[in-house]
């Protein structure tokens, strides 16, 4: 019996987290549309700022995967649709002719910036939410 009950817990945690997420980003979703973009979008930003700030680089696209939690295809899409509004721009990796670098263009730093205090209340109104 105590097994069931530690597996249904561990059931019920994981169900609560996803829910979290799913509330959050919809949240997301819907306080950044005014700016243009999407909670993807800005994490994708964000990335690149927070790269850009560590040692003034562009991102390889498997980097970016890593941390948007995005399959390369849908990535190569959302990079697209950045790149055609001119938030972000893309090119070859010099040491690697097959791989492709992002990095954030400064209409995308201003956006960033922009966004950013609405993007962090509404993680900290989310997250609050969760403790309380």
């Amino acid at each position: 019996m105590a097994v069931k009950k530690s597996e249904r817990m561990l059931v019920d945690e994981w169900r609560g987290i996803l829910a979290v997420h799913a509330r959050t980003t919809c949240e997301l979703d819907r306080e950044l549309h005014r700016y243009g973009i999407g909670a993807s979008d800005f994490e994708v930003l964000d990335v690149l700022v927070e790269r850009r700030a560590q040692d003034d680089c562009a991102v390889r696209v498997q980097e970016l995967a890593a941390h948007v939690h995005l399959s390369q295809s849908a990535l190569s899409r959302l990079i697209g649709r950045l790149e055609k509004v001119g938030l972000v721009t893309r090119g070859m990796c010099s040491e690697d002719r097959r791989g492709v670098r992002v990095m954030i263009t400064d209409d995308g730093r201003a956006r960033h910036a922009e966004v950013r205090p609405v993007q962090r209340a509404v993680l900290a109104r989310m997250l609050a939410d969760r403790a309380a």
